[in-house]
């Protein structure tokens, strides 16, 4: 019943969203602005987001590689997919998912694969922050206003307001690590607290796979080609409407990272954040119309929605005939 609730509460925010950004907007309107597109740049765009999912796969595999030397491209690829489908269905969700898929295969444990997952989300959000600060640092007169007034301070906002909590949880996680290693003979003898251990220790030991990993300079070049397709994808979307063609490649970088903001808010698939924070970018920084906003917002959001889906329904199938294979 929780998670029901919970699934529940995400999808209203998300309608929330999507309200306050379709809010004004006449449907004619809308569809004028649809028949404006110029969809081979849209297509281009969403196979260039199939690129970054490939080189996500790629780098997810130097991780993995570190524990187990068979995992294949062909696995890190499906369950790149299959994560970004679940995601769809239940936020944040997708990372499991994806995990279970590399147990599925037993080459490497659910722990160990979620060690690596954490170490990955951490280096995409500080390369997130990096890309901000470098366009803040060049571009403060043209994008720091709204930076500064739409992310920074509301995302200042709610870290102060969670600071005492963290510190808190912080402190009790150490104080219960230290307990556990003093005792750890005579607590590794109940089961449950084994299997918690356990499940800590594998998941620290995923974490761990960044210091053992090969050809680290390999992991900076595939993170390099992630962010070079999201950009890229950002351009062609702006290439596809003639009422936004003016914007050039710095422009395409800050909606990348505006657009970057919006995924990360734990919604079914970015869905109503990313409308909402990107046409809210276009109208302040731009003073683009709030009909052409949305409009480009929701194809923007939409093409890769249906690459993410179309990729996991195809991984999905893929898994399901390799278990299949197996079990025969």
């Amino acid at each position: 019943m929780g998670k029901v609730l919970k699934y529940l509460a995400f999808l209203v925010l998300a309608g929330i969203l999507l309200h306050f950004s379709f809010k004004g907007v006449k449907w004619s309107d809308f569809v004028a602005g649809l028949s404006d597109c110029n969809w081979w740049w849209i297509l281009a765009s969403m196979g260039i987001g199939i690129l970054g999912f490939l080189a996500r796969a790629l780098r997810w595999r130097l991780l993995l590689l570190s524990i187990n030397k068979e995992v294949t491209i062909r696995e890190t690829f499906d369950g790149i997919n299959i994560g970004y489908i679940t995601n769809f269905l239940f936020p944040r969700a997708g990372e499991v998912a994806r995990c279970g898929v590399i147990a599925g295969t037993k080459k490497v444990s659910l722990e160990k694969s979620l060690g690596t997952v954490v170490i990955e989300r951490s280096f995409d959000m500080l390369c997130l922050l990096l890309w901000m600060a470098l366009l803040l640092l060049f571009k403060w007169g043209e994008f720091g206003s709204f930076i500064q007034m739409e992310i920074i301070e509301p995302l200042f906002g709610k870290v102060n307001s969670l600071i005492w909590p963290i510190a808190i949880l912080f402190f009790l996680i150490i104080l219960s690590a230290a307990a556990i290693w003093i005792f750890r003979r005579t607590i590794l003898r109940i089961p449950l607290l084994e299997k918690i251990f356990n499940i800590a220790k594998g998941l620290l030991e995923g974490v761990l796979t960044a210091f053992k990993m090969q050809h680290k300079w390999m992991f900076l070049l595939y993170t390099l080609l992630i962010w070079l397709t999201y950009w890229l994808t950002s351009l062609t979307t702006i290439y596809a409407f003639s009422q936004v063609s003016h914007l050039n490649g710095t422009d395409a970088l800050f909606l990348m990272i505006v657009g970057g903001f919006g995924w990360v808010v734990p919604v079914q698939g970015g869905l109503g954040a990313y409308h909402f924070i990107v046409s809210l970018a276009l109208a302040k920084v731009y003073g683009i119309s709030q009909t052409t906003g949305v409009i480009f917002a929701t194809i923007s959001h939409e093409a890769q929605a249906l690459v993410m889906i179309l990729c996991g329904a195809a991984s999905l199938i893929s898994v399901s005939l390799w278990k299949k294979r197996i079990k025969e």
